[in-house]
């Protein structure tokens, strides 16, 4: 097992990488004083798998389990599901010092962690994600919240967690459509931000694709290692922190526009950083070899780097309500790979004639 801190002032917290240490979670927890039960939130799919092994683990603590069930997906992130579970917790009378864990992927943290941060205006948080997106990214960093029909994340919180169990065995059942979205986030941070990450990305893939156990426990402990950094030096997210949203202005807004039902996340912001490529050549921010090998990076990962796009007009209207927008939409480009910025200015005609040069028409 591997500790990688996140070293925020006054609120550090481990990420615990290894196979295995669901089993651990006993000893990994830090002690909570009062605390009697832990609100487990999960889609079934999830809690036939690990609820059992979790609950195991947790009665060591002391602390009974109860799932609380959600959703698949994104369908867990909505005002309701927030609201069915708000009410789920005080039906059965969770107190203060109870805890709030997330078992699964990355929508499951985001609504459990929104509830756990409003309810009796806060309690104790664990995030336990299952997902490679989670493990590498959504788990770490506090950020918290539910979509809106305008646009996704639009109300949410930041809570950090008490700790973040990362159990790689967990990738082993995921489906193969959704492991390869996890692998865009961490083509993210090889291109933003770890070198030695993008070389053995580029140099060999075949045992990231394979799911080899030792060599995802490298991958996930590099990315929460890239992010943990990030995170402390920007937890509110309004400097540096913004550059990993690297390819999500545009994967948030395809997301929006195909009502969260189209291309998941992860091949969502594929597409982004594709088009963040060419939007960087095309300004002469960085050498016209971006984009194709961005491609290359996402193709060898099983990612799509193309297909059908909505009209240019629309994607460029679903990104006026990113949270980046400052009287204008601002993108994370890169001048080199490892190299990235916060670019104000780029007009609505600049991203649609990016945007049809990738195949999007009206």
């Amino acid at each position: 097992m591997v500790r990688v801190t996140v070293p925020i002032p006054g609120r550090s917290y481990d990420v615990c990488v290894g196979v295995g240490v669901i089993s651990q979670i006993g000893d990994l927890i830090p002690r909570i004083p009062g605390a009697s039960t832990a609100f487990v939130v999960a889609d079934r799919t999830v809690s036939s798998a690990w609820f059992e092994p979790l609950a195991r683990a947790l009665a060591g603590t002391g602390l009974g389990a109860v799932h609380l069930p959600v959703p698949a997906g994104e369908e867990a992130k909505t005002l309701q599901v927030y609201e069915a579970l708000l009410h789920q917790l005080a039906t059965q009378e969770a107190h203060r010092d109870d805890v709030v864990v997330a078992l699964g992927g990355g929508a499951v943290g985001d609504v459990a962690g929104f509830v756990a941060s409003t309810y009796m205006r806060g309690v104790p948080f664990v995030q336990v994600p299952t997902t490679l997106l989670a493990q590498v990214d959504a788990a770490i960093g506090g950020k918290t919240g539910v979509n809106l029909p305008e646009g996704k994340n639009l109300a949410g919180t930041f809570l950090q967690p008490r700790v973040v169990i990362a159990d790689v065995a967990t990738l082993a059942t995921l489906p193969e459509r959704d492991f390869r979205s996890g692998l865009a986030e961490v083509a993210k941070y090889g291109l933003t931000l770890d070198a030695d990450l993008l070389d053995k990305l580029e140099r060999d893939p075949a045992p990231i694709v394979a799911r080899d156990p030792a060599t995802l426990e490298w991958i996930v402990t590099r990315c929460v290692g890239a992010k943990a950094g990030t995170v402390a030096e920007d937890e509110q997210d309004t400097g540096r922190r913004l550059i990993l949203n690297y390819g999500h202005t545009i994967g948030h807004a395809l997301e929006r526009l195909e009502a969260f039902g189209g291309r998941s996340h992860g091949e969502a912001v594929a597409v982004g950083m594709m088009f963040a490529a060419r939007l960087a050549g095309s300004r002469g921010l960085t050498s016209t070899g971006l984009a194709s090998r961005t491609a290359r990076l996402l193709t060898s990962l099983g990612l799509e780097v193309d297909g059908p796009l909505p009209d240019p007009r629309a994607i460029v209207s679903a990104c006026r309500l990113d949270k980046k927008y400052r009287d204008g939409v601002r993108f994370v480009l890169l001048e080199d790979v490892g190299r990235p910025v916060v670019v104000d200015g780029v007009t609505d005609e600049e991203v649609c004639a990016v945007l049809e040069a990738m195949g999007a028409s009206s």
